[in-house]
């Protein structure tokens, strides 16, 4: 991450190197007039030196501005773009390290071409507020990237659950005895559970947990299931076991602050899951599900039963697995959430491994194709819902996309009454030689095959029978090409 430092250095250099072209000054003139040499004044421009107050007096005298004003952190309007991400929490605190990036490297990059950067940079900010992206949103995307590089395994949170289990003589037998994480985060990190306070808080409903750091007190919302509470006391766990300062202090949505505060999100909840869920026992169960020859969801439940994990635990948990023992790196893990049965179907979690697979995450506010089977699988579960509460659904499809692409679609789902929220967690497996060498199961006859697409407006089905939208969109690119074919002949003469 750029420093502060770093940050006044650049605008400095940019500044003066703005101010000397308007002034009609090549370097070697104004390293002249101010008594200083040129490749010194260069290292200035670049962002990688600061003059002392002497030489900066001299400089402002030549060009004519005041000290103030050359020492100021305000660039002139054609470079306010620069300034702003250089002096937003952004860049300061974005880990540029992690992907490989220097930071010393952005800095020349834009003192070797500001106007480009600038451009650039405006292009960006501009796609930005035009989509309404929020920083969370630029560091949810980092992180995801940043899980995409590593295949979403990461060797060394593995081998932090075993040293820990081994340091704390803890029992790894699935189902997770969670009576031993409360031992330690009472006797080892001196915190108290509180599982009364959080009821009080009716409009706080949806929080499952809230840590008060000053008397380190763990609220835990009553009533929660064996799995809820399991989560929220293994991560906790990871925060203190690993060290994680920058942390969020409830379980749901919060306000991001910082992407350390994401990542160490990130590998709190990944410890919880590899902790809840040990890494051998589980490889074993899922070599035995994908080596049936038929379809049996049976299994699968008995795999969510034996960990006594919630839907979404497990399927995040299995995309850890399946690239690094299974060698299925063409994958995609997604989550639908539905407020309410009235409600749209929003798109909240997701991660692509090894390539841009479909479906992805739509913000122009279209209708998801009605033929996924995470979508119809709520609409399933919903109406199980109207008998019996919270209703629980599961299926596999095969889903074909536009491209030809075809993937094996498992997928979860758990849904309350009506005025009540449903979920669903889908994970999404290339159909292609490895896939069948693996999953035994693949050609059943009795998982359902379907053409998807993206969106409803995207899409060309004809009569499909669950179409939520016109597929505008594609009305609109036809008038497209007609319009160019047209121009096309009518400037040759047709």
């Amino acid at each position: 991450m750029l420093s502060h430092s770093q940050v006044v250095r650049l605008i400095f250099g940019l500044k003066l190197r703005e101010l000397r072209q308007e002034r009609g000054f090549t370097p070697a003139e104004l390293a002249r007039a101010c008594d200083v040499s040129v490749s010194y004044l260069n290292e200035i421009e670049k962002g990688k030196k600061y003059p002392k107050a002497d030489k900066i007096l001299g400089l402002s005298k030549v060009l004519g501005v005041s000290y103030d004003q050359l020492t100021s952190l305000t660039l002139s309007r054609r470079l306010e773009p620069i300034s702003e991400l250089l002096q937003s929490d952004l860049l300061k605190e974005f880990p540029l390290e992690m992907f490989g990036l220097d930071p010393l490297r952005i800095v020349e990059l834009i003192a070797d071409a500001p106007a480009k950067m600038n451009a650039f940079i405006s292009t960006i900010f501009e796609i930005a507020r035009n989509y309404e992206m929020r920083q969370e949103s630029f560091f949810l995307a980092a992180l995801r990237s940043y899980q995409e590089m590593h295949d979403n395994y990461f060797e060394e949170l593995e081998q932090d659950v075993r040293t820990f289990c081994g340091e704390q003589n803890l029992n790894t037998q699935a189902p997770f005895d969670t009576r031993q994480l409360e031992r330690v985060l009472v006797e080892k990190y001196g915190y108290t559970l509180n599982r009364q306070k959080l009821a009080e808080y009716v409009s706080l409903g949806r929080l499952r947990s809230v840590f008060q750091p000053k008397t380190r007190t763990l609220l835990l919302r009553p009533g929660l299931s064996k799995a809820q509470e399991a989560f929220v006391l293994g991560r906790e766990v990871a925060f203190n076991y690993l060290g994680l300062k920058e942390r969020p202090y409830v379980n749901a949505t919060f306000p991001v602050h910082s992407f350390d505060e994401v990542l160490n999100n990130f590998k709190a909840s990944y410890f919880a899951g590899a902790l809840l869920m040990e890494e051998e026992s589980l490889v074993r169960d899922l070599q035995d599900f994908f080596g049936q020859t038929t379809w049996q969801p049976a299994r699968l439940q008995a795999m969510l039963t034996k960990y006594d994990v919630s839907p979404e635990m497990f399927m995040q948990r299995i995309t850890n697995l399946l690239p690094r023992y299974f060698g299925i790196q063409s994958l995609f893990f997604l989550r639908f959430d539905q407020p309410d049965a009235e409600a749209a179907y929003l798109l909240s979690k997701e991660l692509h491994l090894s390539r841009l697979h479909n479906p992805h995450g739509n913000e122009l506010h279209e209708h998801y194709c009605r033929r996924w089977i995470a979508i119809w699988l709520i609409q399933e579960a919903r109406h199980k819902a109207q008998h019996e509460t919270p209703a629980f659904s599961m299926g596999a499809q095969r889903s074909r996309y536009p491209n030809e692409d075809e993937y094996l679609c498992l997928s979860l789902t758990r849904a309350g009454a009506p005025g009540e929220p449903a979920v669903s967690v889908t994970v999404g497996l290339l159909c292609d030689d490895n896939l069948r060498q693996k999953v035994q199961f693949l050609d059943d006859a009795a998982i359902i095959q379907k053409r998807v697409n993206e969106t409803c407006e995207r899409c060309s089905i004809p009569d499909c029978e669950v179409r939520a939208a016109p597929p505008v969109e594609i009305a609109r690119r036809q008038r497209q090409r007609e319009t160019a074919d047209a121009i096309n002949a009518l400037v040759n003469g047709g």
